[in-house]
């Protein structure tokens, strides 16, 4: 049911504090076509009972044409910044962006974030939002599993639905997502609450069960029959199953690229509040499911670009899928067990 517009300043006010916004600092608000209208009132609201000066930048959307889903992550090819040059100078001279239109994997907020702006995405309907309001446990929880994936040189997922599957880890950083933004060239989504990390290129291998109930998105959907990857160099060159294993490979052909089967981030859930059940509430273009994605102990692993942790790799294609009932191994010890997590 809808919140009230009280209790959206609110959790702005409570993420802008986490996020140290402080007054005469310069907020840019980023919005689209999409951009959820309450998000934005009571976004402006907030920053400016904060003492921030606030602007607000809207730009037409693009991929439209070309993508098959009306969600945000569904096509990442070009963005509305691309080759906006004023629009980007505006970004980098912002402290705090409050992206409510999706930037995410774009080359362009990379750029942004390199120069000390903080970017926030937050794009979910607001009883979402309202439902998933970050705190600094969240942050505590997630940098704990984030410096547990450091440490370690392999991943390894097992599940009883046959899920064998490796990772060798250490090319590139973890990374970890709690819901604000409180160091300067930090980008975070509210909400969130997972650690996460992307295999040495070309070397994941083995075999991953998608089974009965895990989630596919952007089709969010709950899986019916089980699907089968084969994963050899890094790549799933495979896709076998039913109906589901059809449309799953029918929508990764469309991008015509070798890539889009690359996989691309690995990681647990670690958000509490966050449900596997959620998704089938929602409409399917009143969320992006950052539910299905945060729901505490889930495996989630992704195929496409591996460029948001400094890769060379990208495509046009994101497909993220989170898996339940799994057991995470980072150098042989459990981490999550059966989807349950080990950090407590």
């Amino acid at each position: 049911m809808p919140v009230s517009d009280y209790q959206m300043v609110d959790a702005w006010t409570k993420v802008l504090k986490l996020s140290r916004l402080e007054a005469g600092q310069t907020v840019t608000i980023l919005t689209s076509a999409s951009t959820h209208p309450q998000t934005l009132s009571t976004a402006l609201i907030a920053a400016q009972s904060m003492g921030a000066i606030v602007n607000r930048l809207d730009l037409p959307p693009v991929n439209g044409e070309k993508s098959l889903s009306r969600d945000s992550l569904a096509y990442l090819g070009t963005t509305p910044l691309t080759g906006n040059h004023a629009a980007i100078a505006a970004l980098k001279e912002s402290d705090l962006v409050l992206d409510l239109m999706t930037l995410l994997f774009s080359p362009e907020q990379l750029d942004i974030l390199k120069t000390g702006t903080k970017i926030l995405l937050a794009v979910e309907p607001p009883e979402i939002l309202t439902r998933l309001v970050p705190t600094p446990a969240d942050r505590e929880r997630v940098l704990a599993a984030q410096a547990r994936i450091a440490r370690a040189k392999e991943m390894h997922i097992v599940s009883a639905a046959g899920t064998d599957f490796r990772c060798p880890l250490g090319e590139f950083e973890p990374i970890a997502e709690y819901g604000f933004v409180d160091e300067p060239g930090r980008w975070d989504h509210w909400p969130s609450g997972f650690a996460l990390t992307f295999p040495n290129d070309r070397t994941a291998h083995g075999r991953i069960i998608i089974d009965g109930g895990d989630i596919l998105l952007p089709q969010k959907s709950y899986v019916q029959e089980r699907v089968e990857l084969t994963v050899e160099g890094g790549y799933a060159t495979r896709i076998e199953g039913g109906i589901d294993a059809q449309l799953l490979s029918e929508y990764m052909a469309t991008f015509n690229d070798r890539e889009a089967y690359a996989i691309s981030h690995i990681g647990w859930g670690l958000q509490p509040r966050a449900h596997w059940s959620t998704l089938g509430l929602y409409d399917r273009e009143a969320t992006i499911g950052m539910d299905a994605r945060a729901f505490e102990g889930n495996f989630l692993f992704s195929l496409g670009p591996n460029n948001e942790a400094g890769g060379s790799r990208t495509t046009t294609c994101h497909i993220d899928i989170p898996l339940r009932h799994c057991d995470v191994f980072l150098d042989g010890e459990p981490v999550v067990r059966d989807g349950v997590v080990l950090d407590r």
